[in-house]
């Protein structure tokens, strides 16, 4: 019987937040290539800022705020 396959290692905040502007230059490249909020939501970039929002509410906003800010830049721009 072949053996599951090790579910991958969990993130700690600390790399969370290490890889911050990481993910918030994904999304800003993602929101400027005028992908929807749906599509977005399905990415891993989306996933790390939700998780650093609930872990951190007062330090990290919440992505669907960063997606909005950032596509009302893009409209602008």
């Amino acid at each position: 019987m072949a053996k599951a396959a090790d579910p991958a290692p969990s993130l700690t905040v600390g790399e969370l937040e290490a890889n911050y502007p990481l993910y918030c230059k994904a999304l800003r490249i993602l929101a400027r290539e005028g992908k929807s909020a749906a599509k977005v939501r399905r990415t891993v970039c989306w996933q790390r800022l939700e998780m650093l929002h609930h872990c951190l509410p007062n330090q990290y906003r919440d992505a669907d705020y960063l997606y909005l800010l950032l596509s009302r830049e893009g409209a602008t721009s």
